[in-house]
């Protein structure tokens, strides 16, 4: 099944689940072989096979016992200065948001004739 954005959480858990467990089985490991390979407890590898919670950290020390670490980097990719802020910074990093603008001298200013 190809994960979409439509999928809600609860289906892509369980995908997800589906293809860590088609990996286990690809290298011929247990449940309790990939939960000692990981560093997790046998039940924590059943729930997030089964598509249940669990923790991103867990999630991890799977794919890395599974050595599919890398394609984390794919999942949300890093992103580089677009070239219009590249002119706009002088070549500084950015370092936060600039939140929604409201001037407050307009909500101040009356003419003068309001009681």
């Amino acid at each position: 099944m190809k994960i979409e954005a439509t999928h809600s959480p609860e289906t892509v858990a369980a995908e997800l689940g589906r293809r860590i467990a088609r990996r286990r089985l690809e290298r011929g490991m247990s449940q309790a072989a990939l939960a000692e390979a990981a560093g997790l407890g046998k039940r924590t590898v059943e729930r997030m096979e089964s598509g249940g919670d669990g923790q991103v950290s867990s999630l991890l020390r799977l794919l890395r016992a599974l050595s599919l670490l890398e394609g984390v980097d794919g999942l949300v990719p890093e992103a580089g200065p677009r070239p219009i802020d590249l002119l706009k910074l002088h070549g500084r990093e950015r370092k936060r948001a600039r939140g929604k603008r409201t001037d407050k001298k307009a909500d101040r200013w009356r003419w003068g004739d309001e009681q």
